[in-house]
């Protein structure tokens, strides 16, 4: 199977200019589906860290960049929202951000909140024993006491290091979110309303913005945040 990807049919989060060649890096298997970007790309596209595969390879060999709390060896291992980017040696810290258009885009940020990443709740399914398995947007799993706690949609904030719910923020009017697909991708403001829609189609959501005209979108493309996660946390 080829290590190639042409770049004119690399999906719109990927932020690689596409005629600068033919072809790319393609990503491995791993979280977050088609959307996620290979490591490399971020190393040698977005933070000039790498000129070529040879040099990522060589500085991930150091294990020295963390995704998530964990040491990765893999240049082509997938980077997507919200994953946390730490490179112990030069101490840098980033998290994945919707940016402009849907790209994905780093924001710096303090080591502590380094510790812990955003999840969105896709899925929430009762097991064996009475508990419940949180699915989130990433494709990692969670099993939680089956307290009704938490609801599809919500978001939460895991811990890197033990995996436990350190953060929950509710999905409902008046919550915190940002757009992370479609034409407002990026785009941060307040739930006015969550429109609900009778049958299989998508419930629409309005959000309100202190500057701006504010936007409408569809429930899949908003995700619920709160002030850290904006970068006014700097």
């Amino acid at each position: 199977m080829s290590n190639h990807q042409k770049r004119l049919s690399v999906p719109n989060s990927w932020p690689v200019e596409r005629k600068t060649a033919t072809f790319t890096v393609k990503a491995g298997a791993g979280p977050h589906g088609e959307s996620g970007v290979p490591l490399l790309i971020v190393l040698r596209d977005v933070l000039g860290y790498a000129d070529n595969r040879k040099e990522a390879r060589y500085a991930l060999n150091e294990d020295n960049v963390l995704i998530n709390g964990k040491a990765i060896s893999d240049e082509e291992r997938p980077v997507g929202m919200f994953d946390i980017l730490a490179f112990t040696e030069r101490e840098e810290y980033y998290r994945v951000f919707p940016g402009e258009g849907g790209r994905l885009a780093l924001t710096a940020i303090d080591p502590d909140a380094a510790e812990s990443k955003l999840g969105k709740i896709a899925t929430k399914t009762h097991v064996s024993g009475g508990d419940v398995q949180l699915g989130l947007h990433d494709g990692e799993t969670l099993i939680v006491e089956d307290d009704q706690t938490y609801d599809a949609g919500d978001s939460i904030v895991v811990g890197n290091e033990d995996g436990e719910i350190v953060a929950h923020f509710e999905y409902e009017e008046g919550a915190l979110v940002t757009a992370v697909d479609g034409a407002h991708a990026g785009e941060v403001g307040e739930i006015e309303e969550i429109q609900v829609t009778p049958g299989s189609a998508q419930n629409n959501v309005i959000v309100s913005q202190d500057e701006g005209e504010g936007f409408e979108t569809v429930e899949e493309y908003v995700v619920v945040i709160d002030e850290n996660f904006t970068g006014d946390d700097e």
